[in-house]
C-alpha cells in the first residue's frame, strides 16, 4: 500500500555539508519512519566516509547505497563516490550517468528521480554548498507536490546552494541545520490529503531521469533548442532547457550545467588556455634570444631576433595581466546570492 505520508527525504550538500548533515541527522528521532537519501559531493577517486560519520552523529543507521536494494524506513542511504544515487520504483539505483555541474554523484539527478517516483511523498533538502547544484532538482520536487526545505543561508558554512534553491523555487521551510531533523519528523507525521491532486505528465522529467540512468536517450531528442555553447566536459554542443527563472544546459550525451557552473567551468578552461599560450610565448622568446646570440656577425638577423623576443615578451606580459585579472574575480559568490 502506498504511504500517505511525506516519507522520502532527498538531501543534497556540498562544501560545508558534512557539518550540516551531522547537525541534521542528530535531530532525527530514533523512531523516524521515513527514508533519507543523501548526496554529498565527494572526489570520484576516494571512498566516502560519510556513512560512518552519520551513523555516529544520530540515532539512525547510515550505509553506502547499494544498487537494486529497496529503501528502508528509518535508514539513511548515502551515495557512494563516482555514482549517481537515484530512486526508481521503490529501489535504489546507482549509475555512472553523465556528470551534472561537474559532479558525480550530483544532487539534481537524485532530486529528479525522487520527484518522479515519490511525487507528493517527497521532501527535498538543500544544505551548505558552493555553486547551485540542487536548485533545478528542487524545482522538480515542488512541481510534483513535494515539500521543500533549505538550510538557513546564514547558518551554512557555504550559503550559495541554499540561496540558489531559494532563488529558483518558493521554499516551504528555511531553518538552521540543527532544526531540520525535528522538522522532518513533524512533516512525515502529517497525513497527505486523501485524494491528492494528480501530477501532470512531464516528459522532460522522465527523459532527464532516463539520461541519469545512462539510458539510450540523448539530449537532442528533448525537443529543446541549441544553446550555441560547448560542453566543458566533452566539447559537444549544448542544448538549452528553458526553465523559469533560470535556464539549464545539456550536451548531446547528457552532461548537464547550470549557468553558474557553466561560467565557472568556462573560466577554468580559459585560464588553462592562457597558461598554454604563456608557455608558448616564453619558449618563443627564449628561442629568439638564442638565435640572436648565435649570429654575432649578422647584424640584421640579430636585430630581427631581438625585436621578435621583445614583441613576444610584451605579448607574454599581456597574458600575465589577463591571468591576474581572472584570478582577482575567483571566489566571488554566485549571482544568486545577491
Amino acid at each position: 500500500m502506498t504511504s500517505r505520508h511525506r516519507d522520502i527525504v532527498a538531501v543534497g550538500a556540498s562544501a560545508g555539508g558534512v557539518e550540516a548533515l551531522r547537525a541534521m541527522v542528530a535531530g532525527l528521532p530514533a523512531d523516524y519512519p521515513g527514508t533519507v537519501l543523501v548526496v554529498l559531493h565527494v572526489p570520484r577517486n576516494a571512498p566516502s566516509a560519510l556513512p560512518a560519520i552519520l551513523s555516529r552523529s544520530g540515532p539512525l543507521p547510515a550505509t553506502a547505497a547499494v544498487d537494486g536494494e529497496p529503501i528502508r524506513p528509518g535508514h539513511i542511504h548515502v551515495a557512494p563516490n563516482d555514482q549517481h544515487l537515484l530512486f526508481i520504483d521503490g529501489r535504489i539505483r546507482l549509475t555512472r550517468g553523465p556528470a551534472e555541474n561537474g559532479h558525480r554523484p550530483a544532487v539534481d539527478p537524485l532530486f529528479r528521480s525522487v520527484a518522479r517516483t515519490a511525487q507528493q511523498r517527497a521532501i527535498g533538502v538543500v544544505l551548505s554548498g558552493s555553486r547551485d547544484d540542487g536548485a533545478a532538482g528542487m524545482l522538480s520536487i515542488a512541481a510534483r507536490g513535494g515539500t521543500t526545505v533549505v538550510q538557513e543561508p546564514d547558518d551554512a558554512l557555504y550559503p550559495w546552494m541554499p540561496r540558489a534553491a531559494m532563488a529558483q523555487t518558493s521554499i516551504d521551510h528555511i531553518l538552521p541545520a540543527a532544526k531540520i531533523g525535528g522538522l522532518l519528523a513533524e512533516i512525515t507525521a502529517m497525513d497527505l490529503p486523501a485524494h491528492p491532486a494528480p501530477n501532470p505528465a512531464d516528459s522532460l522529467l522522465d527523459a532527464e531521469v532516463s539520461i541519469s540512468e545512462l539510458g539510450p536517450l540523448t539530449s537532442d531528442q528533448l525537443n529543446v533548442p541549441p544553446a550555441g555553447f560547448g560542453c566543458p566536459s566533452c566539447g559537444g554542443s549544448l542544448f538549452e532547457i528553458q526553465e523559469d527563472p533560470v535556464p539549464r544546459y545539456r550536451c548531446r550525451v547528457g552532461h548537464a550545467w547550470s549557468p553558474e557552473s557553466l561560467l565557472d567551468e568556462q573560466a577554468i578552461a580559459l585560464e588553462g588556455a592562457l597558461w598554454i599560450a604563456l608557455r608558448a610565448l616564453e619558449e618563443k622568446s627564449e628561442l629568439s634570444r638564442r638565435m640572436a646570440g648565435s649570429r654575432p656577425g649578422l647584424g640584421s638577423a640579430r636585430t630581427r631576433f631581438d625585436q621578435l623576443a621583445r614583441e613576444t615578451d610584451a605579448a607574454g606580459e599581456t597574458i600575465r595581466h589577463l591571468i591576474s585579472h581572472l584570478g582577482s574575480s575567483a571566489g566571488l559568490p554566485p549571482a544568486t546570492s545577491a
